[in-house]
């Protein structure tokens, strides 16, 4: 009867709007740059780019497989692999506007000594696995920004941010604020 109750408390069920809250973001830039910034950030968190489309704004990448077979699963004869995949879409907005969805999925591949093979993807839905995605995307809007300026090219709009509410802002984050 408990367990129940703690597994729910682990595992809090999102609304398909909450979901999109902490995925989802808008940038005051073009789609061709929020598409640069994006890969630019996958490369930089050490995932492999798998496919990435301009002109349908979709990217598909996965980190490096690690072993995840535990104590109990080596001595069963188990071995287990796994890896997060990560998604990223963005849409040009009629307001100029691009918009950015960005999900991210665990997944652990499992094999026995006996040839059964099976595969366990779970989404993650915490907040601060999504919050440090768009720190970096941030930065790197921004440093596209400042490069274009130095470069004499024309310089594209400032990134800012804005949720999905429409009435939070966010500035480029500082030196200070770069996750360490």
């Amino acid at each position: 009867m408990f367990s129940g109750v703690s597994v729910e408390a682990k595992n809090p069920k999102m609304t398909p709007m909450e979901l999109q809250a902490i995925q989802s973001r808008e940038f005051e830039v073009t789609k061709d740059v929020a598409f640069g910034a994006v890969m630019t950030v996958i490369q930089d968190l050490g995932y492999t780019v798998e496919s990435a489309d301009l002109a349908s704004g979709f990217v598909t990448a996965a980190s490096p497989t690690e072993n995840k077979a535990g104590f109990f699963e080596i001595l069963g004869g188990m071995s287990a692999s796994g890896n997060t995949v990560m998604t990223a879409f963005m849409l040009q907005m009629p307001n100029g506007m691009t918009r950015i969805r960005l999900n991210f999925v665990n997944s652990k591949s499992t094999s026995s000594a006996y040839g059964r093979d099976s595969r366990q993807d779970k989404p993650i839905l915490d907040p601060a696995v999504y919050n440090n995605a768009w720190e970096r995307i941030d930065e790197a809007l921004f440093v596209m920004g400042a490069i274009s300026e130095k470069s004499g090219a024309p310089k594209s709009q400032a990134p800012m941010t804005t949720h999905d509410s429409g009435s939070t802002t966010s500035q480029p984050p500082s030196a200070a604020d770069a996750p360490k």
